[in-house]
């Protein structure tokens, strides 16, 4: 599969996932959604394993789990760990927020990845790559007004500040998984599959919290798309590994195309939750994508 192709289908997953993460938690408890979701994911991944284990010739070589050591579990602990964070932060953000706004900001995570480097690795931004994150900036701003026109004003809304730190969150683990698929040697499947049983057992306590009403909490209902949830993401991210792996592809160019994830949870934020003032949004929805393009130019 050419790179450019899994790229943009890869967006398009993540764009569903968007969608499929607001149906899950819109007037739901958020934390049975995070830890069936993953549970989801993990019985997927423990089943392959098995699968592997009893009939190794049954499955692609490009499904196989490596058998880690302990320091490599530690490494993977450490990710689902950051992961786990960034998610319960966003997820709430996510479940009080119209998407046609948070997935905006979340799709802006590979600026605060650029940011990081610059203040982790002393990197030094280009002309291009300074106006990229103005443009990004630029963007939030306007994003801003047109959600004050729906009561919802950034430098108050405590939602907001759990998104953008789940985004800031979200862009570090980025960093880390350049360093776990590059110098660490970790494969997509392997570095899948281990991060998703340990997020699902980070998740395991707060999963029983809930149900022992250790807090207060709102009420669970079963929806299919805390299934999507996991089937998307799964995809997304699998299909975005390995586009990566290909050594025409140019890593600036992927993720920059991945979050075209963005417009499609846009569109279905306003065609399916009915969210308004769509209108407004639009100039700020393309700004963010230009300023990401531009900083990944």
């Amino acid at each position: 599969m050419p790179w450019i192709v899994a790229s943009l289908i890869s967006a398009f997953f993540l764009g569903c996932y968007d969608l499929c993460t607001k149906h899950a938690v819109r007037d739901n408890a958020v934390l049975p959604v995070l830890f069936l979701a993953n549970l989801c994911s993990t019985v997927i991944w423990l089943g392959l394993m098995a699968l592997h284990a009893g009939a190794p010739a049954l499955l692609p070589a490009a499904l196989t789990v490596a058998p880690l050591t302990w320091a490599q579990h530690g490494l993977m602990l450490a990710k689902s760990a950051l992961v786990a964070v960034a998610w319960v932060c966003s997820y709430f953000a996510v479940k009080h927020l119209p998407v046609s706004i948070s997935s905006p900001i979340r799709a802006t995570i590979p600026v605060w990845t650029f940011i990081g480097a610059l203040v982790l690795l002393a990197e030094r931004p280009t002309t291009m790559e300074t106006l990229g994150i103005v443009t990004t900036l630029a963007a939030f701003v306007e994003l801003s007004f047109a959600g004050a026109k729906e009561g919802i004003h950034f430098h108050r809304n405590k939602w907001i500040g759990y998104l953008l730190a789940g985004t800031i969150l979200a862009a570090l683990a980025g960093l880390f998984d350049k360093f776990l698929l590059g110098r660490a040697g970790f494969t997509p499947s392997t570095l899948q599959a281990w991060f998703s049983i340990y997020l699902a057992l980070l998740f395991l306590p707060l999963a029983i919290g809930w149900k022992m009403r250790w807090w207060p909490r709102h009420t669970f209902e079963w929806r299919w798309s805390v299934v999507a949830v996991s089937l998307t993401l799964l995809i997304g991210d699998y299909v975005y590994f390995n586009a990566l792996r290909d050594p025409h592809a140019l890593i600036s160019v992927v993720s920059s195309l991945r979050r075209g994830s963005a417009l499609v949870a846009f569109a279905g934020g306003v065609l399916l939750f009915k969210e308004g003032n769509a209108r407004r949004k639009i100039p700020a929805v393309i700004g963010v994508l230009l300023g990401i393009a531009l900083t990944l130019a």
